[in-house]
């Protein structure tokens, strides 16, 4: 089975480093890994010269997230593809527990359960005794666009990321309607474990771009998916009934959530 890894950056070195050691420690020599520098400025273009196990695909713009994840998944040739930021730390096991949990529970696209925040706990230890507790967890919802696995045939089935969605955001909510459309099979696994630390890249494009791309994308998503107002509030207090209902189970029985968010030393249970 072949595995492959896209992950796209602008600038954040640290982060990328940070990430590509992860990887390093935690995935074997037949998984693919395929960086796009989106045109990096502070050094991301000579550390990734100096990386020889993975493949760089370099633009001369920003290209955005959609366009880029096109980009590698269209220089892969894998059963399985992995969408992943660069903001995250990757727990012992993360990618073989995924792909081990996708089959066991017959999922077409999944992703780990996660914390977000600050990286201000003892992380490894964390993610042991959180995968210990909630491997056999399993929720049938929309995947997580920080880190996801979908096997190559949903790509060849519903078509690639749509490009029309400029920089980044909703690109990803987009692919997941439409799996969810052709009845592909979703969820989050808590067998799998990683840290992000939130939108690291979003937030740096944002603050240096004058343009308000999220909104456009977010009127572009309501446009081509027809939902009026009606339906947007149905889904989002849906979602929030089941997200409540599903974390507090969770939380009783394991001590712990699918989604986890720690915010001023507290942490928040999704």
């Amino acid at each position: 089975m072949k595995i492959c890894i896209v992950i796209p950056v602008m600038n954040k070195l640290h982060f990328t480093k940070q990430c590509l050691d992860d990887l390093n420690e935690t995935t074997n020599k037949t998984v693919e890994i395929i960086v796009i520098d989106n045109a990096s400025t502070d050094g991301t273009e000579d550390y990734l010269a100096t990386q020889k196990k993975i493949l760089v695909i370099s633009n001369s713009s920003n290209m955005g997230c959609a366009f880029s994840w096109n980009q590698g998944i269209k220089a892969s040739n894998s059963d399985w593809i992995v969408i992943l930021n660069n903001d995250v730390r990757l727990s012992k096991k993360w990618l073989d527990n995924l792909i081990e949990q996708a089959t066991k529970n017959h999922t077409d696209v999944i992703s780990p359960g996660m914390r977000e925040g600050e990286l201000d706990y003892d992380f490894n230890q964390y993610a042991e005794n959180y995968t210990a507790k909630m491997k056999n967890v399993f929720r049938g919802c929309t995947p997580s666009g920080v880190c996801f696995a979908a096997k190559s045939f949903v790509f060849n089935k519903i078509g690639l990321f749509d490009e029309n969605y400029h920089i980044g955001q909703y690109e990803d909510a987009d692919f997941f309607r439409r799996c969810k459309k052709l009845n592909f099979k979703m969820g989050i696994t808590g067998g799998s474990f990683i840290h992000h630390y939130g939108s690291t890249t979003q937030k740096h494009i944002q603050a240096r771009l004058k343009n308000d791309y999220s909104s456009k994308n977010r009127i572009y998503h309501r446009e081509k998916w027809k939902i009026g107002f009606i339906q947007r509030h149905y889904e989002r207090y849906r979602d929030q009934l089941r997200t409540f209902y599903w974390s507090r189970k969770e939380l009783l029985l394991y001590h712990h959530s699918l989604l986890e968010k720690g915010d001023c030393g507290k942490i928040k249970y999704f």
